[in-house]
């Protein structure tokens, strides 16, 4: 009796337990936004770090000395060549002038008589009532008067250039800097630079190109002519330059310290976006463009082995190494190696993904790379 008792409490303790095995469900898969790995056509381009420098750049100075009348410009502003840009005080530089003038007419007056004590000279020495002597003396007078003259003329223009310095005007057309001085300063010579004025549009970017770089452009033909290398630039926060520009001069020489050979490209910049002394990404395009996979750049993930992307195949997230390409930048990474083209590559709900783990994907959104 106690035996069949133990028995049907055995039974009756293992079927809710069977019961509630059986209402158990698996996991249910994880949703994640997945893109398809393309295959597009890429430029080959070389990489470098490269700097802005204007075409032209003038620093602005006195070149007389008196007191800073007025400034004329507004800092940071475009300004066109032949603007006014500073007036120092004319009084004195046109009192100068005046004075000029005066002794230029005095000189001319002795010229004047001169020329007719000698014209006297001449007639009293033609009628033999005159000598030698005093016609010479007479040309010398008129010679010294013509030299008194043409010293007078010199002063009066150095005088009239002094008078022009006082309006101090852009020698170039460009974007105009901070001025140091302000209205009531004396300025001169001895000031320095008052501001500086750079160039906008056409603009350069330099960068050096390594030996092993530069040989491999040889290699490519590029080098029989420059002009048709494409230039790209890209910003620090990974955007790209919208215009194109073209290499228009290689250095003579190779840099010893540092192996490398400066080159610079024209680029233009009809919108001001490049300013001179900014560090830009240069990429130079040679070469006939090159099918490679390319991925969004939210897909890629680092850790000590390298790179690596999840994918998703048959329903299961599996990691991939890849190998993107160097200096890639903007929102896609071109991959050299780890992908054919066509996988789904997980690209949104990457914190909660783990190797192995199920997951349905969903096509994320074309504008974001996101679901």
């Amino acid at each position: 009796m106690l035996r069949r008792l133990g028995i049907l409490l055995l039974l009756g303790l293992a079927w809710p337990i069977s019961a509630r095995a059986q209402t158990i469900e698996p996991a249910a898969a994880l949703p994640v936004g997945t893109v398809a790995a393309q295959r597009k056509a890429i430029d080959k381009a070389l990489d470098f770090v490269g700097r802005i420098e204007a075409v032209s750049r003038v620093e602005v100075r006195a070149r007389v000395t008196g007191f800073l009348e007025a400034v004329l410009f507004k800092e940071g502003d475009l300004v066109k060549e032949g603007a006014p840009l500073y007036r120092i005080e004319p009084d004195l530089f046109e009192a100068a002038v005046r004075g000029a003038e005066g002794a230029l007419e005095r000189s001319h007056a002795a010229e004047t008589l001169a020329a007719i004590q000698l014209q006297r000279a001449q007639d009293l020495l033609d009628r033999n009532s005159g000598t030698v002597v005093a016609r010479d003396q007479a040309r010398a007078a008129l010679d010294q008067s013509r030299g008194a003259v043409m010293g007078d003329e010199a002063s009066l223009k150095t005088a009239q250039i002094n008078l022009g310095y006082t309006k101090i005007v852009s020698p170039i057309a460009g974007r105009i800097g901070r001025t140091s001085v302000t209205k009531g300063n004396v300025v001169g010579p001895d000031s320095g630079v008052l501001t500086a004025i750079v160039s906008q549009d056409p603009i350069y970017v330099t960068f050096p190109v390594s030996q092993r770089e530069f040989l491999r452009v040889q290699q490519g033909g590029a080098a029989l002519d420059r002009s048709k290398i494409a230039v790209r630039l890209r910003f620090p926060d990974g955007s790209t330059y919208d215009q194109v520009g073209r290499v228009n001069f290689v250095n003579i020489s190779v840099e010893r310290a540092t192996d490398t050979v400066l080159v610079r490209a024209t680029m233009p910049n009809p919108a001001g976006a490049l300013r001179d002394g900014q560090l830009v990404q240069v990429a130079l395009q040679t070469g006939t463009p090159e099918e490679k996979v390319v991925v969004p750049q939210g897909a890629l993930i680092a850790d000590q082995g390298g790179v690596y992307v999840f994918v998703v195949e048959n329903d299961r997230a599996v990691t991939r190494r890849v190998t993107p390409a160097s200096g890639a930048g903007g929102t896609e990474a071109v991959i050299e190696s780890g992908l054919k083209g066509g996988e789904l590559v997980i690209v949104d709900g990457l914190q909660r993904v783990r190797p192995g783990l199920a997951v349905r994907a969903v096509p994320a959104s074309p504008a974001t790379g996101r679901t």
